[in-house]
């Protein structure tokens, strides 16, 4: 199930939240959200409920052994179970067949392949888990000693199956006692309405365009239909999960549940480093905190360290070579930048670093998107104009401008617009109650045009599921 579907929208969330607000008692909230989360998550692939069940209560006994243990040596044996079973469970459900396919490839072997299809969110749900083991373990959150209201966490369909990764150490005090405000409903009411028009209005269309000449026959692709096509990759997987996020984030909010930023407009960035702090977040502190500082940081080895995750990065968003050569792409770029890309960039306008950022970014789309390194290598000789293509014609023209003020729309909507946004209207008006119906008024239109656009189109991918 996703968020961006009409029996989502009118049948699944309206029944949560009558069923959910239909009491105050904790208990009967916690597994009404249990309930709501399994039946979201099992929709279309039942089986794997079992696997999201065997991780929670793994890692639940992970738990309460470090709290029984705490502070003496045999506590780590919890970390390291944690660490095993579930980095196990991924290889085994997500890598296997990459490994098996490279091992045939270097010795000749003939092993078969395993037919297992990818559970939805299991690169999140694992993460998710094992931070939480390793924050037991370091002392930073208590055990939880309610089994329900740990496999709430593990769970909750907000960010179950894309994400943000949420931290046991972000909201537990919200898991054991939370409450909702009017203003939690309203924020999260308009941060999902937000997240909602990104993903079917701007997300949906960029992917048709993107696919038209991204998967087109090579031989008939100018260069210039090309680099349209890799623009409108770049807006469709920026809206995809940004507008994915922001649901998230807008439906914890609406149930007690306060998740972290998981996007700070990226494609304003000067550097690549400060696109990665902008860009899906909540992986980055992440490998930040439980691989990149562990491993020496900055304090020792640190090119050797970023490399490392970076190629970890990389690996975790599928299991395929090109997202490994993606991955090592923005690390080997991170690693000149703090040699001496920075400094540079310090000695020239601020409007060349936004150009040299997005020239980066865009092409390190085109690894992400091809997971056949021949087709990405034709693709590339294309673009940069190493072959006897075309320069131009008239059928990626025709797309340019029938879709211009779209396209102007998009790149508006990139940038902090609705903070600045903010600031105009409070030096407008100070009358709380114009600013309130305004912002009634623009969900209303955010809502009415996603669903028009649902109900007319087939086309609804979520990109970040396939990780």
């Amino acid at each position: 199930m996703v968020f961006a579907s009409l029996f989502f929208l009118f049948v699944f969330l309206p029944l949560n939240l009558f069923l959910y607000f239909l009491s105050k008692n904790q208990e009967y909230r916690n597994w009404i959200l249990i309930i709501f989360s399994l039946f979201f998550y099992s929709w279309g692939e039942p089986i794997w409920i079992s696997l999201l069940i065997i991780s929670s209560i793994v890692d639940y006994g992970n738990g309460l052994f470090i709290g029984k243990h705490k502070g003496k040596k045999i506590a780590i044996l919890g970390v390291i179970s944690s660490v095993i079973i579930n980095i196990g469970l991924l290889m085994t459900f997500k890598y296997s067949d990459f490994i098996i396919q490279n091992v045939n490839a270097v010795f000749g072997s003939t092993f078969g392949k395993p037919s297992f299809l990818l559970p939805i969110g299991i690169s999140f749900y694992t993460f998710q888990t094992i931070s939480y083991t390793v924050d037991v373990y370091r002392g930073q959150v208590e055990t939880q000693k309610s089994f329900s209201r740990f496999l709430m966490f593990v769970s909750l369909y907000h960010q179950l199956v894309a994400g943000p990764i949420v931290r046991y150490s972000h909201i537990d005090s919200e898991i054991n006692n939370r409450k909702t405000t009017r203003k939690d409903i309203s924020d999260g009411i308009t941060r999902f309405s937000r997240g909602l028009f990104k993903k079917v209005f701007i997300a949906n269309t960029a992917g048709e365009l993107a696919a038209i000449y991204l998967d087109a026959d090579f031989s008939q692709l100018s260069v210039g239909a090309g680099w349209f096509g890799l623009f409108m990759f770049s807006i469709q997987i920026y809206f995809d999960f940004s507008g994915y996020s922001d649901m998230a984030i807008g439906l914890g909010r609406i149930f007690g549940f306060h998740y972290f930023e998981n996007f700070k407009h990226p494609y304003i960035a000067n550097s690549i480093t400060d696109f990665w702090r902008r860009w899906h977040i909540s992986l980055g502190t992440f490998f930040r905190d439980y691989i990149y500082i562990p491993l020496g940081g900055n304090r020792k080895n640190q090119i050797l360290n970023i490399l490392i995750v970076w190629f970890l990065t990389g690996f975790w968003h599928g299991a395929s070579w090109n997202f490994i050569l993606w991955g090592l792409y923005f690390g080997g770029i991170v690693t000149l930048e703090k040699i001496f890309i920075l400094n540079f960039l310090k000695r020239i306008p601020k409007f060349f670093h936004h150009i040299y950022s997005l020239f980066f970014i865009i092409i390190g789309w085109a690894l992400f998107y091809y997971t056949d390194l021949g087709k990405l290598k034709e693709f590339l000789a294309i673009i940069f104009g190493f072959t006897d293509k075309p320069l131009w014609d008239l059928a990626v023209q025709t797309s340019l401008l029938s879709n211009i003020y779209w396209i102007l729309f998009s790149i508006i909507v990139s940038m902090p617009i609705y903070t600045v946004s903010q600031k105009y209207i409070l030096k407008w008006t100070t009358n709380q109650n114009i600013i309130n119906y305004g912002v009634v008024f623009l969900n209303l239109i955010f809502i009415l045009v996603s669903v028009a656009l649902l109900v007319g189109k087939s086309y609804n991918p979520f990109l970040y599921f396939r990780f």
